[in-house]
């Protein structure tokens, strides 16, 4: 398989424009409806996230759980305003997100949902609180860690190649982030998907991932500008690199891809987010790396020199590692 990248470029990036329309769109609409571009979790708003399912064989699980039946019961307790999931396809599990609640709070709110829904099955119960103070730390600390990363790729790919090359790395970085998050807020508003800690982390491992693949084309552009010399030009130059190592590219991708799908399938419910956050990663930064950073430096070597120019004019010495 030969890719023309070069005079195709338009579209691939007219495809990501769609994407990244699409996602901002949605963080738009999670704004107004969550007051964040994403669906928050506990991690980052603070509180205390109850969980239980009812134990069918001590319950009644004829009718599913409501709503509203959770509804009245919070309200009771001065808890209207908690944000309430029902769960599974029988949807015999609930999901309550309410302010920071104590541990006798928590036994007297259980005690009135067990009386009004049936009993629950105490294994599958799940109880967490965290702080506000805390989740907006972990939040901060987390935004601040991706900030360092970008930083310190572009400070690296400017010593190891040239300003431009960095520059458009990092937009390629940026097309993986904003995928990313508008694939999440589109399934928080779809699904009610929440973020968590693990998002973050799950980000700064995509920047990683999408980086190195980056590298790996941007070093054979490099060594294809010196190795041809005067004999072909810039357009020619990216369309070769990257199809000498589309094949790497691919494998890589799939070979990670594959142990994630096993990990969202069978993982357990703590890692299937994490899961699927790098696969939507990893796919979107193979994109990036082949069709967006490739095409953008292409493009603009080409714009510092007259069309179809040769290497040796249009491209300046590259700085030697």
């Amino acid at each position: 398989m030969k890719l023309n990248l070069t005079k195709r470029r338009s579209l691939w990036w007219s495809i990501s424009a769609v994407a990244i329309a699409v996602g901002i769109a949605a963080m738009v609409f999670s704004w107004q409806q969550y007051q964040a571009p994403l669906r928050l979790g506990l991690d980052f708003l603070g509180g205390t996230r109850l969980q239980f399912e009812r134990d069918c064989t001590q319950a009644d699980c004829q009718s599913p759980i409501t709503p509203e039946e959770v509804r009245s019961v919070l309200s009771d307790k001065g808890l209207g305003n908690s944000n309430i999931q029902v769960l599974g396809n029988e949807r015999q599990a609930v999901s309550i997100r309410t302010q920071p609640l104590d541990v006798e709070k928590r036994t007297d709110l259980q005690t009135a949902l067990v009386e009004k829904l049936g009993t629950f099955d105490n294994q599958k119960t799940q109880i967490d609180t965290v702080g506000p103070t805390l989740g907006k730390q972990l939040l901060t600390s987390g935004l601040l860690a991706l900030f360092v990363s970008f930083g310190g790729i572009i400070v690296y790919l400017t010593i190891r190649f040239q300003f431009d090359y960095a520059l458009f790395a990092i937009v390629a970085l940026f097309h993986d982030i904003l995928i990313t998050m508008g694939a999440f807020s589109i399934l928080g508003l779809v699904t009610g998907l929440e973020v968590n800690s693990l998002f973050i982390v799950g980000l700064l491992t995509i920047i990683g991932f999408s980086v190195n693949d980056t590298v790996v084309i941007y070093d054979r552009i490099r060594e294809n500008f010196k190795l041809k010399g005067s004999k072909g030009n810039v357009g020619e130059a990216v369309d070769l690199s990257v199809n000498q190592t589309l094949g790497r590219s691919i494998n890589t991708t799939l070979t990670t891809t594959l142990p994630l799908l096993a990990i969202y399938f069978f993982g357990g419910e703590t890692l299937k987010d994490f899961a699927l956050t790098l696969m939507v990663g990893f796919l979107a930064g193979a994109y990036s790396s082949i069709f967006i950073a490739s095409t953008l430096l292409g493009w603009w070597r080409e714009r510092r020199a007259p069309q179809n120019a040769s290497f040796e004019a249009t491209i300046p010495s590259p700085k030697e590692n």
